[in-house]
């Protein structure tokens, strides 16, 4: 009699809290940062809706600066690096460059739980005390901010911090060591290449950061003295630590979303990329540059303005690689035979319409002259946000919507893509382009009281943020649902030439069956996906 033998279903317990696949880990970070990202975006609405009128009836001044504390620190420190690194980079790099797994798999898994208690112990605080200093936490305010918020984020930052140092060094050499044969540094993936670059970012700016919150605590409470003027100490040498690495941070929070653009728009546009080499190279040259303009955050702060001028020129510098990769971008576009799908409708307009708004405002602030007119308003808020939402958001939503046939091997509804596309893109423009008048206008940022003659433009500025509300629960509601009842997917329905596209949908656990063999460039010639026209399925 012949015996079938099955294997014991594994618990939940060992198959995701214990795993050690790459793949399971950069579910575990996507799903954890889009959590963060619903009780962060939370956190704007609260910001938001104080805003509606000039004389604060709905929260008390010091809730204000909590919220709008909390929302900074959740979405740059619990969000956009986790999910584009963590989940992301965790998947797609093994897959992308032919591996089984990452190079330390135990450290891999070690980075998420660092990142998850940290994100936790932010949260925290909103049951014993949130910060309230900004998400930069300057002092001298933040030494004597009373209540353990400032302890708390502190915290929080050591744990997300050393995450993210031990995922960069497990991406460098993954990266490094780890290839398929005949995948040549010229043959990288252009997403990889993004990752390496923000991997090495990572590791060098992080301990600085550490640095400037471990002395902000020591001054807390052991009475050191780093930062107390009256007592010999340098507030601005807190501002130097903190900026040079959160300005290279803002860097790691956009490598890898235009990462994500060079992998979808050539796909979209049925054309090899324009300027592989140029896209490549240009990453490493922001990755150098991203160094030397940290002190453009300064020019208001008390430094001499002959000191400034070299940062205004590095930080003019820094936008021609960006700009190089645009106009490669849209060279890519021009005369392909693009399918208008929604990963495409959120890279080309919603990020590259959204992105260089957020560029050319840059190049503005850049200048000191105008910055120190422009650095304490609502323009600065207006030119973060269309570069961190319009420009990153935008790609992680370019990128949830690529890679979800791969991750689940099902299709989303392309309706409801579609619509979270519209109302993203337009609720960024409702929300965030009257911000500029109203800091042109002189209206402070940070304040939870203004002048009422700013209320329609913040009353505008509020419409919008409620409809990019709606514009993430329907992409949440969307990508639940499709995982469970969404068509099933092809392995390649897009037709893409990269490796991870390769292997089955989603990939098995060992992810290839035999290591490939890499012979020519992944981008083009394209052969016509299955689905055309229309691509998707779904």
């Amino acid at each position: 009699m012949e015996t079938v033998l099955q294997r014991p279903r594994r618990s939940f317990l060992r198959d995701w809290v214990f795993t050690v696949d790459h793949k399971k880990i950069g579910i575990m970070y996507g799903v954890t940062a889009l959590f963060f990202f619903l009780i962060g975006g939370l956190f704007a609405l609260l910001v938001r809706t104080e805003l509606l009128t000039p004389d604060g009836r709905f929260v008390s001044v010091q809730t204000y600066n909590e919220f709008y504390t909390m929302h900074a620190s959740i979405m740059v420190f619990a969000v956009i690096i986790p999910i584009l690194t963590g989940a992301f980079g965790n998947y797609l790099v093994p897959l992308q460059i032919g591996a089984r797994d990452m190079a330390f798999p135990r450290m891999n898994a070690l980075s998420y739980w660092l990142y998850l208690i940290g994100g936790l112990v932010l949260f925290s605080s909103m049951f014993f005390g949130m910060p309230d200093a900004g998400w930069t936490s300057y002092p001298p305010y933040s030494i004597q901010s009373e209540g353990p918020g400032i302890d708390l984020w502190v915290t929080s930052i050591h744990l997300v911090g050393l995450s993210s140092i031990l995922g960069s060094i497990n991406f460098i050499v993954t990266i490094h060591r780890m290839r398929a044969p005949g995948l040549t540094y010229n043959r990288l993936p252009l997403f990889t290449w993004s990752m390496m670059v923000t991997a090495f970012m990572q590791l060098f700016a992080t301990p600085a950061l550490a640095g400037a919150v471990t002395t902000l605590l020591t001054d807390r409470h052991w009475h050191t003295v780093f930062y107390t003027a009256s007592a010999g100490g340098d507030p601005m040498m807190y501002q130097h630590l903190f900026w040079f690495y959160s300005h290279p941070a803002v860097y790691i929070m956009i490598l890898p979303a235009f990462g994500i653009i060079s992998e979808v728009i050539p796909v979209f546009a049925r054309k090899p990329i324009f300027g592989y080499h140029a896209i490549a190279y240009s990453s490493v040259a922001i990755g150098f540059l991203g160094f030397f303009v940290w002190a453009h955050h300064m020019f208001v702060a008390g430094m001499q303005l002959s000191a400034g001028i070299p940062f205004m020129i590095s930080s003019l510098i820094i936008a021609v690689p960006t700009s190089v990769k645009i106009f490669n971008w849209l060279a890519t576009l021009w005369g392909g035979a693009v399918a208008y799908e929604v990963p495409l409708m959120f890279a080309a307009l919603g990020f590259i319409g959204s992105f260089i708004i957020g560029g050319f405002s840059g190049v503005l602030i850049a200048a000191v002259p105008l910055d120190l007119h422009l650095h304490d308003t609502y323009f600065i808020v207006a030119h973060i946000h269309y570069v961190l939402f319009g420009g990153s958001v935008m790609c992680v939503m370019a990128g949830l919507y690529y890679w979800f046939p791969k991750v689940t091997g099902r299709m989303y509804n392309n309706k409801l893509g579609h619509l979270s596309f519209w109302l993203y893109f337009i609720g960024t423009q409702i929300t965030f382009f009257p911000m500029h008048f109203v800091g042109l206008a002189g209206m402070p940022r940070r304040y939870a009281l203004y002048a009422p003659e700013f209320q329609f433009w913040n009353d505008v500025s509020t419409v919008g943020a409620y409809i990019l509300g709606a514009a993430t629960l329907i992409v949440i509601f969307n990508l639940a649902w499709s995982a469970v009842y969404g068509k099933e997917a092809a392995a390649n329905p897009w037709g893409a030439r990269t490796l991870e596209w390769q292997t089955s949908s989603p990939p098995p656990a060992h992810n290839f069956d035999k290591i490939p063999v890499v012979t020519e460039n992944p981008y083009g010639p394209y052969d016509k996906p299955e689905g055309e026209p229309g691509l998707s399925p779904a």
